[in-house]
């Protein structure tokens, strides 16, 4: 780009400067040569003028003016060698005099066809040498008489070629030195685009943090603010793509993990009864083993399923009342087994939302309470309303978590506490299921928790149409 630039550029200023100094030189010569022809005339007036009165002094005298046109041109003869000017007379068709070895190659008679009486004309010719010639007819009584005068225009055209060839020699010297200046501006001009191309690359290379210089307010500088957003966009998308595979990758691993734990539980068991004798009581507690596990895959398998399904839901609005009265119902009796306390309070708000899946909402929210509560604490479920917004909270009394752990608790299969987890059946998946209905629901999830002093896991849902009403 840079060399095209470069030859196009200098091209351009070679044919304009050249073009400049041939329309100078040309201009220069057509004046000269005007005003090599007005002196052509003003001498052939002079010379003209005194040859008529020279003729009229011989012709009162009673003498041969044609006879005595040799002695009557003598001072002019000297003059014309002096000057490198020729003269001719002509004496009606014929030259009767002339200063020089060469004769006029015309015929006085053309020239007295184009010219009226008493005046003359202009004209140039090249051979043997450039030359203006001016011819003009003497007034009466010598009417019959001109003049042709011939001024050389070899100084003119030696001076004229000298100026010509200084003019294209300063030329050549300045498109040389704008060739310099040429080279040294297009690298300053280009440095910002071989800055952006040199960026480019090493972002090609797999280094995104690379950004440039914006210097100024130009188009460059522009481009450049543009290339550093394009640039963060990037980095932002890549590392995106990078958490995304990095989570995947997770995904993965933490899935293989909870398949390998029950499936090694349930082969060491079923091999333990293949091979070693067992009384029954032993073959009953295998059993009740095997079943487990099987148990906690069927329910991993359910809990995929139900997160790959959660794409689409129908809403309307749904009692908050109601609501926190099925959820009790059915996390009661677990409740009870761990001698836990569910408490709830709410008005008469509702919730634009999918009561199933609101169900499935509170009691994975409640589920994870009970597993982090003592026995004989409370877990309480609230509802209230803010603007357009319902918020619904389940509070309790459990081991907490730390600000990392809230960080990582929506993932799927992680765990505050890996082993009790395990050993309560949880595979790890129900706050990411939650998440993806709170998602579903144009809502927000967030936790609030710290070490010891339990957790209150936050649900921001839009209102109810009946609520936006009494608004």
């Amino acid at each position: 780009m840079k060399k095209k630039t470069f030859i196009v550029i200098w091209m351009l200023f070679i044919i304009f400067i050249n073009s400049s100094m041939l329309i100078v030189s040309m201009v220069t010569l057509r004046e000269q040569i005007f005003a090599e022809r007005e002196k052509a005339l003003a001498e052939h007036y002079v010379i003209s003028s005194g040859l008529i009165g020279d003729m009229q002094a011989v012709k009162s005298r009673g003498g041969d003016v044609k006879a005595s046109m040799d002695e009557l041109m003598r001072t002019y003869s000297r003059y014309s060698q002096s000057r490198d000017n020729e003269f001719a007379v002509s004496c009606g068709k014929e030259w009767i005099w002339h200063s020089g070895e060469r004769v006029p190659e015309d015929d006085p008679g053309s020239f007295f066809a184009q010219i009226d009486q008493a005046e003359r004309m202009v004209f140039m010719q090249k051979k043997p040498t450039a030359q203006i010639g001016v011819y003009g007819r003497f007034p009466a009584p010598f009417q019959e008489y001109g003049l042709w005068y011939c001024s050389g225009l070899s100084d003119t055209l030696e001076a004229w070629q000298r100026m010509k060839n200084m003019l294209f020699t300063v030329s050549t010297a300045v498109t040389f030195l704008l060739a310099l200046f040429l080279v040294k501006f297009l690298d300053i001009l280009f440095k910002p685009l071989r800055e952006i191309s040199a960026a480019s690359r090493v972002i090609a290379e797999g280094d995104y943090h690379t950004r440039l210089r914006v210097r100024g307010k130009d188009e460059i500088a522009v481009m450049a603010d543009h290339f550093n957003r394009m640039a963060q966009q990037v980095e932002s998308h890549i590392k995106l793509l990078q958490e995304t595979a990095d989570q995947k990758q997770q995904f993965i691993n933490d899935f293989a993990h909870e398949l390998r734990t029950p499936l090694t539980a349930i082969y060491g068991y079923a091999e333990y009864l293949q091979r070693a004798p067992a009384t029954e009581k032993e073959r009953f507690e295998c059993t009740r083993f095997i079943l487990s596990e099987c148990e906690r895959l069927q329910n991993l398998a359910y809990q995929l399923l139900d997160l790959a399904a959660l794409r689409e839901i129908e809403t309307k609005d749904c009692a908050v009342e109601e609501l926190f009265q099925r959820v009790c119902g059915i996390m009661q009796v677990k409740a009870e087994k761990k001698e836990i306390i569910l408490d709830s309070a709410c008005g008469p708000e509702y919730i634009s939302g999918n009561m199933e899946l609101l169900i499935t909402l509170l009691s994975n929210l409640i589920d994870n309470a009970l597993k982090a509560s003592p026995a004989g604490s409370v877990i309480r479920l609230d509802a209230a309303g803010e603007e357009d917004t319902l918020i619904l909270e389940v509070t309790d009394q459990g081991i907490g978590m730390t600000k990392e752990q809230i960080a990582h608790i929506k993932e799927a299969f992680y765990r505050v506490d890996k082993s009790r987890s395990r050993a309560a059946g949880g595979a790890g998946l129900g706050l990411s299921i939650c998440e993806r209905i709170v998602q579903l629901h144009q809502g927000k999830l967030e936790f609030i928790s710290l070490p010891g002093e339990g957790t209150t896991a936050r649900v921001f849902l839009p209102c109810g149409m009946e609520n936006r009403e009494s608004l």
